[in-house]
C-alpha cells in the first residue's frame, strides 16, 4: 500500500507508467492467443499429424525446428510452422507425430514437454502487469480528484442571533 502512495523516484515513475503497459502488452500479445492451444495439446487434443523438419533456427538461447504439418486425417497442411516440444535428434527432413491445436504460429510434439508452461507464465505475467497498472491509476486518479476537493468550511461556534 506505501508503495501505491509514494510513487516518486524517476525509476519508479519510469517502471509503473512505462515499464507495467510494456510488460502488460507483451505478456499478453505474444500469449493470449496461444494458451488454449497449448493446454489442448498437452491434454492430448488437437489434430493429429505429421511434422517434417525443413530448417532450424537458432537464437541466443534456443532452437526451433520450422517445417510442414500434414494432418493425418484429411491431409490438411500447414507450410512453415514451428514444432514447439521438438524432440531430441530431430534432423532436417526427418519426421515427428504432433498436434495442431490451432497455435498461431506452430504446431506441438506429441512427446510432451514445457511450452504450456511457459505461455501460461507469460500470461499470468501480463494480466498481472496490467492488473497493477489498472490499480495503481485509479489509486492515482482518485488521490488527485480528493486533493482537488474544495476543504470545507470550518464550523463556526459563535452563537447566532
Amino acid at each position: 500500500m506505501s508503495f501505491l502512495n509514494t510513487i516518486n523516484g524517476w525509476r519508479t515513475k519510469v517502471f509503473v507508467w512505462i515499464g507495467l503497459p510494456v510488460i502488460a502488452a507483451i505478456g499478453l500479445m505474444l500469449s493470449v492467443t496461444d494458451l488454449a492451444p497449448a493446454w489442448e495439446a498437452k491434454n492430448g487434443g488437437g489434430t493429429p499429424g505429421t511434422f517434417t523438419a525443413v530448417n532450424e533456427e537458432c537464437g541466443r538461447r534456443n532452437c526451433e525446428w520450422h517445417g510442414t504439418f500434414v494432418a493425418t486425417e484429411g491431409g490438411a497442411q500447414r507450410a512453415d510452422v514451428i514444432l514447439y516440444d521438438a524432440p531430441d535428434g530431430l534432423a532436417a527432413g526427418a519426421t515427428a507425430p504432433a498436434l495442431d491445436s490451432g497455435a498461431r504460429k506452430g504446431v506441438f510434439s506429441t512427446a510432451g514437454g514445457s511450452t504450456y508452461l511457459l505461455v501460461t507464465g507469460l500470461t499470468l505475467a501480463g494480466v498481472a502487469a496490467l492488473v497493477a497498472w489498472v490499480v495503481i491509476i485509479v489509486r492515482a486518479i482518485r488521490r488527485r480528484s480528493r486533493r482537488a476537493e474544495p476543504a470545507a468550511p470550518p464550523a463556526s461556534f459563535a452563537p447566532s442571533a
